[in-house]
């Protein structure tokens, strides 16, 4: 009869359903809640141990000078060269982001230097309110050292140093005196925040590389427009403490805005510099000049000269102002060309607003400025290397060589200019040849005197000019709020910590257990059945109870009920052979499944049903049958096949507690098991055995290991071929496939032994008994009397 098409199990679930996973998982609800009490304690200890970062924001406006930013009271500068510098938002914060500023920033409030308390569980870091401060005699002997210490003050006086382990003292000092340590000299002084409170406590006093410090801040600090349209700039940072984080902040902005006004300042500096240099030489020069007028009328005894000639000068005086400003030009043009040969840098700036009355010339120093600032600022925040530095410097390169060729150019027109304003002084120098030598001499020195005067009130004039540029410079970032706290902390946050805590206390379990579930190779239910496509006969649940007969008269337990009702399924199995007696053959893959106690109890269950029924033990290298029943070694199949003599009657004993339950046991073991069931006594014996029983039931050996089983398949009606639940692996499985498919035992159908209802295997066998197996009172699936009929 064939029997794949079938399935004989209570209920049908699908392979991968919701409810099967689910109810495997809740069956270890208790590991779940040990994961998550784990998980939400470590969590509680994480931000008990973890320090609170606090979040301070600032935001400052970039000014655009192109947008009209510049008040009115300074728009009265813009004809001297200055204001003009416009910026651009990216380039600014790139230049907050610069390490250059918040190294200035590091230095300027000793941020490497860091003060702790004890606190519980961990130490708290002190900024404003530390009782002990640190004070390095050469200042900067800690841009690259590294110290931890402990102070613990004796009295407000005295204190004694340790290691930053607190495992070696290093002696007892009085607070103000030199400490000598290996990275030099260091003085401990208390603040007026100490008090008695605190002596005998400790104080660490770490001090860490500048470097690392900046690296620490540079990492932590966000720059970012405001948005896309708006010159505006938030600057935020995060720290233990808030007041700490807003000096950084407010530093951060107060050494940007010092960096603005010295870049602008810049070409000022230079012009100022240079204009001094030039008045030192033109005062040398006036002074010796002056000095020759005043020996000539000495040694002439002259007193005024100038009335004497009064007459004819007159005529030369507009003569004479010529040659002055051409002369007053072509030194200043001089002066400009050894400035460009002493300052030969693309980064040196060339003085402006000396007077040159050449305006493309003055137009081409002003864009050369221009160039060499923009081309500084872009070095802040890039390389040298930068496309745009590069090329910055080569139009700085062909400007600066157009300036030179400039003043060449207009030094050669000037000197023609002055060849003939000389000439026509000539001519009037001839008219005036009547004029006595004295005259002629001092007007020499006189003009010499004028020339050096003039250009000196000139170079005067620009400083002050210059010193006002100086003072009206204004930073081009403009604070809209200073650095500012809410006052809560922003990380860690409770929320995410625990909701994080409490999802891997649920996820570390499942992964666990998928894991197991997917390196498990045993035998669990019917979808292990299904899978290898042989017919299932049934399951029976796991049993604690250490009496192995465990179907008996007014027993209703639920493993009585599932025997009942394999039973059932074994008499539907074998409808075929309605006429005689049947013969059930119980089998396995390998030993320790439990097929003698199936055997076993099958047969009490016929029995108990009214048929007579036979248990014969053929697993003669392991019998079981006598064990389970706590009787003692009786004759049996082995000692019927090797003595022909004994009778069927000698060997059969009758279960004394079932009535309709004979026995026959294995008996001694025999060293050819396989060679014995060979036996022709066996044929006659199975013959005989049917003629007198309804059932007999045969508990034969595994199939998996030994060949016994297959010697007598033939004389099998249907086979009940026991997997153990958790014990059998799954590949084991395909023995039974390949005996089914090869037709090798007949009506073979597997029955499960051993299943775990708690752990969501197995189907049930629901009777209202109270085992809490069954659906009993509610809409149950079709049971398989209620299928279609074979």
């Amino acid at each position: 009869m064939e029997l794949e098409q079938y399935n004989f199990s209570v209920e049908e679930t699908t392979e991968h359903s919701l409810k099967d996973i689910l109810i495997k998982y809740l069956y270890q609800w208790k590991w779940f809640i040990v994961s998550l009490i784990a998980s939400l304690l470590l969590g509680f200890v994480y931000l008990r141990y973890q320090t609170s970062l606090y979040e301070v924001n600032a935001t400052i406006l970039i000014k655009d000078d192109k947008k009209g930013e510049i008040s009115s009271e300074l728009s009265a500068f813009e004809d001297l060269g200055i204001l003009k510098n416009n910026k651009n938002i990216d380039n600014e914060i790139e230049i907050l982001k610069s390490r250059t500023l918040m190294t200035m920033v590091v230095k300027e409030l000793d941020l490497n230097i860091s003060y702790f308390s004890q606190g519980r569980p961990i130490e708290h870091e002190r900024y404003y309110d530390t009782p002990i401060i640190a004070h390095y005699i050469v200042k900067d002997s800690l841009i690259s050292i590294t110290g931890n210490w402990l102070v613990i003050p004796e009295s407000a006086k005295h204190f004694i140093l340790k290691t930053g382990k607190g495992d070696e003292t290093l002696g007892s000092y009085n607070f103000g005196d030199a400490v000598m340590t290996e990275f030099g000299k260091i003085i401990f002084t208390t603040t007026s925040f100490f008090s008695d409170t605190y002596i005998n406590t400790d104080f660490r006093v770490i001090i860490t590389p500048i470097n690392e410090v900046v690296d620490r801040y540079l990492g932590s600090v966000k720059v970012n427009p405001v948005n896309k349209t708006a010159n505006a700039i938030t600057i935020s940072l995060r720290d233990a403490i808030p007041a700490k984080a807003a000096d950084i902040v407010n530093n951060l902005i107060k050494q940007h805005n010092l960096d603005a006004v010295a870049d602008k300042n810049q070409v000022s500096r230079n012009t100022a510099e240079f204009i001094n240099e030039r008045i030192k030489f033109i005062t040398g020069e006036l002074s010796v000049v002056e000095g020759e007028a005043q020996d000539f009328k000495t040694r002439n005894k002259l007193t005024d000269v100038e009335s004497e000639a009064k007459l004819f000068l007159e005529n030369g005086s507009e003569s004479e102002a010529s040659v002055l400003e051409a002369n007053t030009q072509m030194r200043i043009s001089e002066f400009m060309n050894e400035y460009l040969q002493k300052h030969g840098l693309p980064g040196d700036l060339i003085p402006t607003n000396l007077g040159l009355n050449d305006a493309p010339l003055s137009m081409q120093i002003a864009e050369y400025n221009k160039l060499v600032l923009e081309r500084n600022r872009m070095l802040k925040s890039s390389g040298e290397k930068n496309p745009v530095v590069e090329n910055l410097e080569n139009q700085l390169v062909g400007l600066k060589s157009a300036i030179k060729e400039s003043l060449i150019n207009l030094k050669a027109a000037l000197q023609i200019r002055a060849k003939e304003l000389a000439k026509k002084e000539g001519e009037i120098n001839t008219k005036i040849g009547s004029v006595p030598k004295y005259e002629r001499e001092y007007r020499i020195i006189q003009r010499q005197q004028q020339i050096k005067e003039a250009l000196y009130l000139y170079l005067l004039q620009k400083r002050e000019e210059t010193n006002i540029a100086l003072a009206v410079t204004v930073a081009n970032a403009k604070i809209i709020d200073s650095a500012y706290s809410t006052g809560e902390a922003v990380a860690p946050k409770k929320q995410i910590i625990y909701l994080s805590a409490f999802l891997i206390g649920l996820i570390i379990p499942i992964v666990i257990l998928y894991i197991l579930d997917l390196l498990d190779t045993k035998v669990h239910g019917k979808k292990d059945i299904d899978k290898v496509k042989i017919p299932f006969l049934g399951d029976i649940p796991q049993s604690t109870s250490k009496t192995r007969l465990v179907v008996l008269e007014n027993n209703s337990s639920h493993i009585a009920e599932a025997f009942r009702l394999l039973r059932t399924n074994v008499e539907f199995i074998t409808t075929v052979n309605a006429t005689k007696s049947k013969t059930v053959f119980v089998t396995s893959t390998i030993g320790k499944e439990g097929k003698s106690y199936i055997a076993l109890n099958l047969a009490a269950s016929f029995a108990l049903s009214g048929k007579k029924t036979l248990l014969i033990g053929t697993d003669l290298r392991a019998p079981k049958i006598l064990a389970y029943l706590g009787l003692a070694d009786k004759k049996g199949l082995t000692n019927y096949i090797t003595d022909a003599e004994l009778e069927l009657k000698d060997v059969v004993f009758n279960a004394s507690n079932i009535n309709n339950f004979d026995i026959l046991p294995s008996g001694p073991i025999p060293p050819n098991p396989a060679e014995l069931l060979m036996n022709p006594r066996i044929k006659g014996l199975f013959e005989q055995v049917k003629a007198g029983y309804d059932y007999i039931i045969v508990d034969t050996a595994p199939v998996g290991l030994v060949t016994d089983t297959l010697l007598i398949n033939m004389y099998a009606d249907c086979t009940v071929f026991v997997a153990r639940a958790n014990y059998l692996d799954k590949r084991l499985l395909r023995i039974a496939e390949s005996l089914n498919k090869e037709k090798r035992l007949p009506n073979m159908a597997v029955l499960i032994n051993g299943s775990d209802y708690k752990r969501g295997y197995g189907y049930g066998y629901g009777y209202g008994y109270g085992y809490g197996y069954g659906n009993y009172g509610k809409d149950s699936p079709k049971k398989w009397w209620q299928k279609k009929e074979l």
